[in-house]
């Protein structure tokens, strides 16, 4: 099966500035779960307070992947000042690495969805994996069977969440050779929507985006399916002001509320 170039999201690049106007460029390593909220967070970073230095604007550049590919980046030393990551494990990782400035925080919390064409029907809100049990059974039963898209479980966090969830309901073995994987949960979406597939299992955050909704439909997964995707940014080493004044942004109310209109919820604290 052939994908367009442009759903082809591993690495994809924004930036925001003209370079002639820069003064403190920023590279930044973002999980593709927040591939459509990025823009607006960027935008409203732009035109607050804390989107300029003290010598000129801050140009904020940004390659959106799987958590664990771009872990794996900064690791062989990609020039990344500030990380994203869509679960703890992989910024944690890097601070006993020693490449980090300080621990992180967490910034957000993600939901997992089934994500389908809106052509098709609908499983009801109380079985929301009643396509996923359909394919199976006809692939048991050596019928017509679609694909079922995830992410990649060995390094997209939202993969392994899916893993966890169809594990729970007793379909990840019998699903495996239904499975489409993508390179992260973003390309997973548009594998998803693809004729071949029945659906898939995506970021609720991905699903909010209106280009993306206007053809789709969705069920929320309960979040006790799956364990908590807690989302944290870390400061690498050799940040600067601006990576570090991007983060602080990041923790604001206003961020915050793009954040929550893209489906993630404030990450729990205090246990």
């Amino acid at each position: 099966m052939r994908f367009p170039l442009s759903i082809l999201l591993l690495g994809l690049s924004l930036g925001l500035a003209p370079m002639s106007a820069v003064a403190d460029r920023v590279h930044v390593a973002a999980a593709s779960s927040l591939q459509f909220a990025m823009p607006s967070l960027i935008e409203r970073f732009k035109t607050s307070d804390s989107g300029a230095s003290k010598d000129g604007d801050i140009d904020l550049s940004v390659t959106f992947g799987a958590s664990g590919n771009l872990q794996r980046q900064i690791e062989q030393g990609a020039p990344f000042a500030l990380f994203l990551s869509a679960d703890e494990r992989r910024a944690q990782d890097l601070e006993q690495a020693g490449l980090t400035q300080g621990e992180g925080v967490d910034y957000a919390q993600g939901r997992l969805v089934w994500l389908q064409r809106d052509d098709r029907p609908l499983p009801p809100q109380d079985a929301p994996l009643e396509a996923v049990r359909e394919a199976v059974a006809g692939l048991e039963q050596g019928g017509p069977a679609r694909r079922i898209a995830l992410a990649n479980p060995r390094h997209a966090p939202y993969g392994m969440a899916a893993r966890e969830v169809l594990e729970r309901q007793g379909l990840w073995q019998a699903s495996e050779p239904l499975q489409l994987l993508g390179e992260n949960v973003a390309q997973a979406a548009q594998f998803a929507l693809s004729a071949e597939a029945s659906g898939g299992l995506v970021a609720y955050s991905l699903v909010k985006a209106p280009r993306l909704a206007e053809r789709a439909a969705w069920r929320l997964i309960p979040a006790d399916w799956h364990r908590p995707l807690v989302q944290r940014m870390v400061l690498l080493e050799g940040a600067g002001a601006g990576a570090e004044a991007f983060f602080d942004f990041l923790q604001t109310p206003e961020a915050q509320e793009i954040l929550r209109d893209y489906g993630f919820t404030a990450p729990v604290t205090g246990e």
